[in-house]
């Protein structure tokens, strides 16, 4: 049986570990609705609130692990939507230079992914992640408004599944 073949999502030729900025988004396995619930408030001036499940509680502290335990690697922003979530890492000093290899932004997301799998017990993401390089302040501020934006848009986003 001949298996789709998949392209490559990451930039050829792109150094991983060197400092920048990275928009991540990374989807739960067939997208299940497994992560929160973004809840509709009442009134004129209610935003959505995203109200974390226990697995998206498990994914929410995996995602506060990282700002603690990697050094020189931070995540300014995320969401923990109903199937995905979307996060801007900032790597703020090339590693490597004691000489250990440098920590490459797939393997903080790996790392993430594998620790939060087996603390769920089952299968929690699909095969790899979506990532942008943010290229400069005006790509960064966009982000962090999407992000931002993201529950008030679930009903429009093209990852709701209902």
């Amino acid at each position: 049986m001949d298996l789709p073949k998949r392209k490559p999502t990451r930039l050829r030729e792109f150094d991983y570990s060197k400092q920048g900025a990275y928009f991540i988004t990374i989807c739960t396995h067939n997208r299940r609705n497994i992560l929160s619930d973004v809840i509709v408030g009442e009134g004129l001036c209610a935003l959505p609130q995203v109200r974390l499940t226990p697995i998206g509680e498990l994914v929410n502290n995996a995602i506060i692990h990282i700002n603690e335990n990697y050094n020189g690697v931070s995540v300014d922003k995320y969401v923990v939507m109903p199937n995905h979530i979307h996060l801007i890492i900032k790597i703020d000093i090339p590693s490597g230079g004691d000489g250990t290899p440098p920590l490459q932004l797939y393997d903080i997301i790996g790392r993430f992914k594998s620790f939060t799998t087996k603390e769920y017990g089952n299968i929690l993401w699909q095969r790899s992640f979506h990532d942008h390089i943010i290229r400069n302040i005006n790509d960064y501020s966009d982000i962090w408004n999407y992000i931002d934006l993201n529950p008030q848009k679930w009903d429009e986003d093209s990852f709701n599944t209902k």
